[in-house]
């Protein structure tokens, strides 16, 4: 009975994201609609498209185990980080400017926007490089929580849970797009949201309530991060220096994260804006911030956690060790939420690749147009040879233990967000930015990370960690754009003008009543 109570929520989720999927095929019959949704969509659907796409099984398995292991409760302000600085900010300073010159321009993707903004079909090239590689990592990561979970609920072999996956995720984003996207995010997003909250109820209530959870998480000790007196229940807990790396790491890595940051392309109006900017940053401080706060509590089921050495053999363990005794219903749930999560996250990473690839790499190759038609099977063709290397690697990554999830992200998002973050920031709002400084941006952040994977014990230690290196990243080239936009050669003034004149639009509108200055009266 409780087999069948998984298995029957299993397949009416499934049922329903492929019903989707086909439904919005009337999306999908150009370029536009496929990849931006027609640029029509509404501040729900835009919303809970970034959320979903921004927490996922990376979130929820690895980073709240491990990091809820690390630092305890004090875990909680990575939560919050994320739905202020990442959600929040970023729609207020990004989410506007972003439409309205994407708009302008005609670019659809990141690099595209790059390539118009700074007048360089390399820079676009590059970026569109960086995406595909770099995005492959955060995908093989997205797989593995995913498989942590569905071996705990039904001692399903790992490879058949990727394989399912990406099937059922590529059946829906090849048929309708990013509009099949945005509405299964939004019903994922739903499930997201009330899953969180039951998960987190029964866990706490499973420990005798909060009180007596936070009372017995500040009795823990653990002599190799001191020995002070309820450490792990405190405010900041044990090592607020590296809290810190990741608080930046995942709420300002949003920023220049092209598929979170593709969102607001394709976003319909100014109030759609306004109202998702609220919508985002609630969602955000409920699925995130119960995502790290539930994983504070982690060091209280270590009975049940494999350790070596004094620590977990595995941190993505933890979090399902958490939820091992829950009720079956809630199991299932659980497991709903976690597939929610990931194939929202999984759908926006695939689209974003295959729709940079065609738009900005391939169909540059091509001497002749390439018409729409042309495009969109290409862009579908990529869908399924992305899925396919990404499920390798992850079936590779798992088998050979190379990395645990966190890592894993911390490279992707290191390199996505450090290269463009910066450069696409102010390209929306500084006329000085130049090509040159992309160039840097790009090079150096790329560089930085693929050192630390290779080389990682040469580097500081504190810079050791591939998200400490992350975060180092994009605070650099916060200082790098201006920097050597200072001492290179400036753009051109006309062609600038032509570019943030978006911004300065007249607007005609009749007044019924007015009242004149008093030097307007006889």
């Amino acid at each position: 009975m409780d087999l069948f109570i998984k298995i029957a929520l299993l397949v009416v989720f499934f049922g329903i994201m492929v019903y989707v999927g086909f439904s919005s095929r009337r999306h999908a019959v150009d370029v536009n609609g496929f990849v931006l949704g027609g640029r029509s969509v509404g501040p729900w659907l835009t919303a809970f498209a970034y959320g979903t796409s921004y927490f996922s099984a990376v979130i929820f398995v690895g980073y709240a185990g491990q990091f809820g292991w690390k630092y305890g409760v004090s875990a909680t302000w990575v939560g919050i980080a994320n739905a202020f600085l990442g959600s929040l900010l970023a729609w207020v300073v990004l989410g506007r400017r972003t439409r309205i010159m994407t708009q302008h321009l005609d670019s659809a993707t990141m690099p595209q926007f790059f390539e118009k903004r700074f007048d360089s079909r390399a820079l676009k090239i590059l970026a569109s490089a960086i995406i595909f590689i770099f995005l492959i990592p955060y995908t093989a990561s997205l797989y593995n929580g995913l498989s942590r979970l569905f071996a705990m609920a039904f001692n399903v072999d790992y490879s058949v849970c990727v394989i399912a996956m990406a099937i059922l995720t590529g059946i829906y984003v090849i048929a309708g797009g990013y509009m099949a996207t945005a509405i299964n995010d939004f019903i994922q997003g739903i499930i997201m949201l009330f899953g969180i909250v039951a998960v987190i109820a029964a866990v706490l209530k499973g420990q005798g309530g909060f009180m007596a959870a936070l009372d017995g998480m500040a009795r823990v000790t653990d002599a190799s991060v001191g020995d002070t007196p309820g450490i792990f229940a405190s405010f900041f807990g044990p090592d607020p220096v590296n809290l810190l790396g990741v608080m930046i790491l995942t709420s300002l890595g949003t920023w220049g994260l092209p598929q979170m940051v593709q969102k607001f392309y394709a976003i319909k109006n100014e109030g759609a804006i306004n109202k998702g900017t609220v919508i985002s940053t609630f969602f955000a401080v409920v699925v995130a911030g119960g995502c790290y706060f539930l994983g504070g509590f982690g060091r209280l089921f270590a009975d049940k956690i494999e350790m070596a050495n004094g620590v977990p053999a595995s941190y993505d363990a933890i979090v399902p060790a958490m939820l091992s005794n829950l009720p079956t219903i809630l199991i299932a749930i659980v497991v709903v939420l976690v597939l929610s999560a990931s194939m929202s996250t999984l759908s926006s990473l695939v689209l974003t690749s295959s729709s940079t690839l065609t738009l900005d790499f391939i169909k540059d190759l091509k001497k002749e147009d390439m018409d729409q038609k042309t495009q969109l099977i290409i862009m579908r063709a990529l869908i399924v040879v992305f899925i396919i290397i990404s499920v390798i690697i992850a079936i590779i990554q798992y088998n050979s233990n190379v990395s645990f999830i966190a890592q894993l992200m911390g490279v992707s998002w290191g390199a996505l967000a450090g290269a463009f973050l910066a450069p696409f920031l102010y390209g929306l709002y500084w006329k000085r930015t130049t090509k040159a400084s992309c160039w840097v941006s790009f090079i150096f952040s790329t560089v930085v990370m693929l050192l630390n994977i290779f080389f990682r014990n040469s580097f500081p230690a504190l810079l050791r960690s591939p998200i400490n290196a992350g975060a180092f990243c994009m605070l650099a080239g916060l200082v790098i754009v201006p920097l050597v936009s200072a001492c290179s050669r400036a753009p051109g003034k006309e062609r600038l003008n032509s570019i943030f004149s978006c911004y300065d639009r007249k607007v005609l509108v009749n007044i019924k009543d007015s009242i004149g200055d008093d030097s307007d009266q006889g």
